[in-house]
């Protein structure tokens, strides 16, 4: 610092020329850059300013989008899986009656051929006796024929077989 005094300079004075340029200088370039810069740079800022704002926007509303398709696919999963559900208990609901019909039709199916069966049998049965009467009977008209040494009609001999009926069966 001695080295400026030395020169003479006071350093308390102020040179009017050198400070009336600079401000004007400043005053023309603070007027350049409000006038033309400053605008551009606060307009860029409230572009940017609106355009993070609109992507916060559609971000959230991309985010309820996604909730929303999310809470819709949980509900048709739900839907999908209540519809399997019932189809499947239907679908069981179904066979066991399907096989409880199908049981009924066969059980009937048997008691009906059992009781034809059965029908059948006691025919058989009542025509082999009546067969077997029949042919006793021609037998012992035969017997009693040569016995007699005589023919039997059919009268007599209906007539002996009704008597050997009565004494067979039990008295009640």
């Amino acid at each position: 610092m001695t080295h400026l005094l030395a020169a003479g300079d006071n350093p308390v004075s102020v040179q009017w020329i050198p400070l009336v340029t600079t401000l004007v200088v400043f005053g023309i370039a603070f007027w350049v850059l409000a006038a033309k810069v400053w605008p551009r740079i606060t307009q860029g800022l409230d572009d940017r300013d609106r355009k993070i704002r609109e992507e916060i926007k559609a971000a959230e509303d991309a985010r309820e989008q996604a909730k929303a398709a999310q809470d819709e696919f949980e509900a048709s999963l739900a839907t999908a899986r209540q519809e399997a559900a019932d189809m499947i208990s239907t679908a069981k609901a179904s066979a066991r009656a399907a096989a409880d019909e199908l049981k009924t039709r066969n059980e009937a199916e048997l008691t009906d051929m059992k009781q034809r069966a059965q029908r059948d049998i006691d025919a058989a049965k009542q025509a082999a006796v009546n067969e077997l009467h029949a042919d006793a009977s021609k037998l012992a008209a035969q017997i009693a024929g040569k016995i007699l040494q005589r023919e039997i009609t059919v009268e007599d001999q209906q007539q002996l077989v009704d008597e050997s009926l009565r004494e067979l069966q039990p008295s009640s």
